[in-house]
């Protein structure tokens, strides 16, 4: 019985090793420079979590400034919510099966330029 529970036990730190040992990543779009009035989609692929688990959010950061929340997605029901200032210009979508989320700028201006980034939440 007690090497029965010693091996149990080994299992168990096994597979919770290799939980641990995940590496979440989230990889973005390399940076791109777009002019006025033009239209930008950026990506952010997901990888070492189940997307669908977790809210993925949009974030920037103007030079200088504090980060901004752009949005949030309850990935698996493509559902967004946008900050107010965000509506109508910012739109963020989702392919599942390939655990990658969009956002897409219309219309840029000058007040745009900023550093874009997704974030997983915690839970």
């Amino acid at each position: 019985m007690g090497l029965m529970i010693a091996q149990f036990c080994i299992f168990i730190l096994m597979l919770t090793q290799d939980i641990c040992s995940a590496e979440i990543s989230l990889d973005q779009s390399t940076p791109v420079v777009k002019k006025p009035t033009e239209t930008v989609k950026i990506f952010c692929k997901t990888s070492g979590f189940e997307m669908t688990e977790y809210y993925m959010h949009w974030i920037r950061q103007k030079p200088g400034r504090a980060l901004e929340w752009i949005g949030g997605m309850d990935t698996g029901k493509n559902a967004a919510i946008y900050a107010d200032s965000m509506k109508g210009r910012f739109s963020m979508t989702e392919d599942v099966p390939s655990s990658t989320q969009y956002l897409e700028a219309k219309s840029l201006t000058a007040e745009d330029t900023a550093v874009y980034y997704c974030a997983r939440e915690t839970q």
